[in-house]
């Protein structure tokens, strides 16, 4: 049997977190909202950051993306927010939240994310991970991503069972509730999941 690790996703709308309680309660790694767009940056984020660093979870950090946007200034915007929390360390895991088309059509979304990505992975030294849901990536906003670890959003299915959309062929992450919290299922362990994260070179 497979090893799971257990993780929770926040933003501002949680307000404040408590890390180490829910290491306690034994969450093995977290991704907190970094930034949104061109200049959005979620006042809980560096708190958030320091939170997790501290209470010695896999730390993670997520862009929500604004397709309609320049991909390339919204990558740089993200590494910035991270950089003023502390920066990234060794296993530290990145993502772009790819759930909005702003009234664009799928291939310009999947341009954009593509553009995105291709930036952030020069840039900050680190593949992201793709957060999205079965709809969206089915009707082809993700054209393109396959190469990106993909995190999946979906409650409505058995945790660490959920349906995998193309272009993927196999999941990574796994978000199976969102009420109270968003929960997430990693199927692996500390290691492998770190390996997925920044290496510094």
């Amino acid at each position: 049997m497979k090893r799971v690790l257990q993780g929770i996703d926040v933003s501002n709308w949680q307000g404040t977190v408590d890390w180490a309680g829910h290491a306690e309660a034994g969450v093995a790694f977290a991704f907190a909202k970094a930034t949104e767009g061109g200049d959005y940056t979620d006042k809980w984020f560096g708190r958030n950051w320091t939170g997790m660093r501290e209470s010695w979870l896999v730390c993670g950090a997520y862009h929500f993306a604004r397709p309609k946007g320049d991909p390339i200034e919204q990558a740089r915007h993200f590494l910035g927010a991270i950089r003023s929390a502390g920066g990234l360390r060794r296993g530290d895991l990145v993502a772009l939240d790819l759930e909005t088309n702003d009234g664009l059509r799928p291939e310009q979304v999947a341009r954009y994310a593509r553009r995105w990505c291709h930036h952030v992975e020069r840039h900050g030294g680190v593949r992201p991970f793709i957060y999205t849901f079965q709809a969206f990536a089915r009707g082809g906003h993700c054209a393109g991503l396959a190469e990106y670890p993909l995190w999946i959003a979906s409650p409505e299915s058995p945790r660490g069972n959920p349906p995998v959309p193309r272009p993927w062929r196999d999941w990574t992450i796994h978000q199976y509730a969102n009420s109270p919290i968003d929960r997430n299922v990693f199927h692996g362990t500390r290691q492998e999941l770190t390996k997925l994260g920044f290496h510094p070179r």
